[in-house]
């Protein structure tokens, strides 16, 4: 599938070829932000999770609900009021910013497999880049759940006298074994899907059948098993039980546009990341940002991120 331009986003071009940590290249990287709130307000910075784009928030350029909605907007927890808000798109998404489905300039076709592999050091890097293009050099907080979590430890790490404040939710200074296996057999299901064809299918020829388990797979493993048992139980909806069709209509949802390289990628993203592998000691690295404060959220019924992991970064 053609995958648009978000109609609010900004994009970003950073000049020139970029290295990136693995030694792979960009050529002209784009990156996609979407900006709420007054330009000269103290800036809010969102890291994302794997799927979402920079649409956090509706505004005047895109009225559809964010991801985000009940948390940005003017009057609202992060107050589009006060703050100016820039969430990113990752590089290696398919929402904007550079990715596998984008067109590589040096070919005039898209990456598909060809695509270089990413890091979470790369996105906040690239994300420092395109900041930099649009003069945004403090940022007031750095808030990211999940994989955007991780993207903020970067960014702190990256750039260390940048921010005051950073919230952190549902995230860890590494990929917990859990999570790294759910996401090598979410990668492998993927892979053996027969349209897959090692990552170069067409544009308009998705692997659907192995993206749609892989995604199924992935929303199990997002809720716990009382959440499970309190919002479903063994109710039926006249097709079979509630549940099923919950996690069909779902992935069928994703699958209409996420593109599969773009999974494949930012979920090995995901397992690679480790602070420990990157710096002698996290906590002597993060002791040298400006942060004045961190605040770190957990969920008591994670099992990606489990609890002990935010008590380990606290």
């Amino acid at each position: 599938m053609v995958f648009e331009n978000p109609p609010a986003s900004e994009l970003i071009t950073i000049s020139g070829v970029q290295t990136l940590e693995k030694g792979g290249e960009l050529n002209n990287p784009v990156v996609a932000v979407e900006r709420l709130g007054p330009e000269d307000a103290p800036v809010i910075l969102i890291f994302t999770g794997l799927s979402p784009g920079a649409h956090v928030a509706s505004s005047e350029k895109d009225k559809s609900p964010g991801w985000w909605e009940f948390m940005v907007g003017a009057g609202k927890a992060i107050d589009t009021n006060n703050f100016q808000v820039i969430c990113v798109n990752s590089i290696g998404s398919c929402r904007g910013s550079t990715g596998p489905a984008s067109i590589n300039p040096d070919t005039g076709d898209y990456y598909g497999a060809d695509f270089p592999d990413i890091t979470i050091w790369d996105i906040a890097r690239m994300t420092g880049l395109a900041l930099a293009e649009i003069n945004v050099q403090e940022i007031f907080c750095v808030i990211g759940p999940s994989m955007g979590g991780m993207t903020a430890l970067a960014w702190v790490i990256s750039y260390p006298q940048t921010t005051k404040h950073m919230i952190n939710i549902s995230a860890a200074m590494e990929a917990d074994p859990f999570a790294i296996a759910i996401r090598s057999v979410q990668r492998e299901i993927i892979h053996t899907d027969p349209e897959f064809m090692d990552g170069n299918y067409a544009i308009d020829a998705e692997p659907l059948t192995g993206m749609m388990l892989a995604r199924k797979l992935g929303l199990i493993s997002y809720r716990s098993t009382s959440e499970w048992r309190n919002r479903f139980g063994r109710k039926e909806d006249g097709t079979g039980s509630e549940i099923e069709s919950y996690l069909q209509f779902n992935a069928e949802k994703f699958c209409r546009d996420f593109d599969a390289n773009c999974y494949i990628k930012l979920s090995q993203t995901m397992n690679w990341f480790s602070l420990m592998d990157e710096i002698n000691s996290p906590v002597d690295e993060l002791a040298e940002s400006k942060l004045e404060s961190a605040l770190i959220v957990s969920v008591s019924t994670d099992i990606l991120f489990p609890p002990h992991q935010q008590k380990d970064l606290a």
